[in-house]
């Protein structure tokens, strides 16, 4: 069943759309990602243009992120005072997000940037992982406790603050700068930041795993939210009829990857997670290595 999207003005199989929804909303439940470093570059495929995906795909994670959040607020298993150090940092990168990426639009410029820093990041942030996780499995097989650092360069800085349910007593400057870099990339590449700020909460911060995935989608529903209301407001780009189908798929998906994160090994979460970043990230390098079919392409003026 094929549906014209207004905004993205290509018709697209309503299904297919659905499809991508729901798969993208059991992997926020088990890794606690907003999906979007997933669902973008999906986007990109199958021709929706990148402007358009990366502020409607914001909407979506909202819808996802929030339908997680409550299974996990449920299990008891969110640090709400983290979420919000980590949520102040989110709003300011987010508005700052949105002037570079308006910036860039004006230019034309922002297609071809937002697929390069999907290449980057998916690439450093996949491998960081895949080492890591391929290390903890080998090491859970030996029998050797994970190390954990009680004491680093977090724990000397100034205005620390407690937080109980990570049993944490740190300072709240990493935090925030986390959130903003997180704030940054959700408006410039229409993720959520899980991928990102999952990895940070657990080697920087050093929060225990089990309440990283909660707090992590807790920040995600604000930040995304923050940033679907600046990109409709200041640049159009939000398509209705795209985000209500992906959002469908999204808040069913959830709660599967909820249900299934729960019966799996935390270091089989990362390595499934890290392997699924390198793939994409490869689909994506190839597409911007191999020559187009079509050489040229009509735009309006301004890269509308």
């Amino acid at each position: 069943m094929q549906i014209y999207l207004p905004i993205a003005e290509v018709s697209v199989n309503a299904f297919l759309l659905l499809g991508l929804g729901g798969l993208v909303g059991i992997l926020s439940g088990m890794f606690g990602v907003g999906g979007g470093f997933l669902m973008t570059p999906l986007l990109f495929f199958i021709g929706i243009p990148p402007a358009v995906a990366v502020a409607t795909e914001a909407n979506q994670i909202v819808a996802s992120s929030f339908s997680g959040v409550l299974a996990h607020l449920r299990r008891k298993t969110v640090d709400l005072r983290m979420g919000t150090v980590l949520l102040i940092g989110g709003l300011i990168g987010a508005a700052l997000g949105v002037i570079v990426f308006n910036y860039l639009k004006s230019l034309g410029q922002v297609d071809l940037l937002v697929k390069l820093c999907y290449v980057v990041f998916l690439g450093i942030i996949g491998a960081m992982m895949f080492v890591e996780s391929l290390n903890a499995i080998r090491n859970t097989r030996k029998g050797t406790p994970p190390k954990r650092k009680k004491h680093g360069w977090v724990h000397g800085l100034p205005f620390k603050m407690r937080f109980r349910t990570s049993g944490l007593y740190i300072s709240v400057i990493p935090p925030v700068l986390v959130g903003i870099s997180v704030g940054i990339l959700a408006a410039i590449m229409g993720v959520g930041g899980g991928f990102i700020m999952v990895p940070a909460m657990i080697y920087i911060l050093g929060m225990p795993t089990k309440v990283v995935v909660g707090t992590s989608l807790f920040q995600i529903i604000f930040v995304t939210g923050f940033t679907t209301m600046l990109h409709a407001t200041t640049n159009y780009t939000v398509d209705i009829a795209l985000a209500v189908l992906l959002l469908v798929g999204g808040v069913i998906g959830a709660q599967i990857g909820t249900r299934i994160g729960v019966k799996m090994k935390a270091e089989q979460l990362r390595i499934l997670l890290a392997i699924m970043v390198l793939a994409v990230c490869g689909k994506l390098a190839l597409d911007l290595l191999i020559m187009p079919s079509e050489l040229y392409s009509i735009a309006a003026e301004g890269g509308h």
